[in-house]
């Protein structure tokens, strides 16, 4: 079976909903949830909030937090998380926002850098991640990021 199917069968079998927020990922992960047979007992949407004007106007992030840390930063990965649990009405939401390149501007992230966050009723987590490949292999790892976050809070 799929890891995917593991994360959605841990969450099933404690009741619980799960929803992604996406930017560079594009909609991936939730491509991957939706072919897991019986997902939608447990995957109830997904925001792909790709460009800034999405996330401020969506997911209502400040735009001063990302004018000081960076639309691809951790502090806008937890705030995905958190308001997209919220809009998506879900037990636990997953977030990433990234660059998957093939180019990086100056002073923004570099290509491969990554964060993640996970929204539950008890708060919410983030972390950061350097990844190497292709623009394809990056987002392809990124999904399995989130997965492996995902069941490392679902446990």
């Amino acid at each position: 079976m799929s890891r995917m199917y593991d994360l959605l069968q841990s969450l099933a079998s404690n009741g619980k909903t799960l929803g992604s927020i996406e930017s560079m990922t594009g909609g991936l992960f939730a491509e991957k949830a939706t072919m897991v047979p019986g997902a939608s007992n447990v995957f109830k949407g997904a925001i792909v909030s790709y460009t800034r004007d999405v996330k401020e106007k969506v997911l209502g992030i400040d735009p001063k937090i990302i004018d000081k840390e960076g639309v691809v930063s951790e502090i806008v990965a937890q705030k995905m998380a958190a308001k997209g649990r919220e809009v998506l009405g879900v037990d636990v939401a997953l977030s990433i926002t990234g660059n998957a390149g093939p180019t990086a501007e100056p002073g923004d992230a570099e290509i491969g850098q990554v964060y993640f966050g996970l929204a539950t009723k008890d708060g919410t987590w983030s972390f950061g991640y350097k990844l190497m490949g292709t623009r394809q292999e990056i987002r392809e790892k990124a999904v399995d990021l989130m997965i492996t976050f995902g069941l490392s809070q679902t446990k």
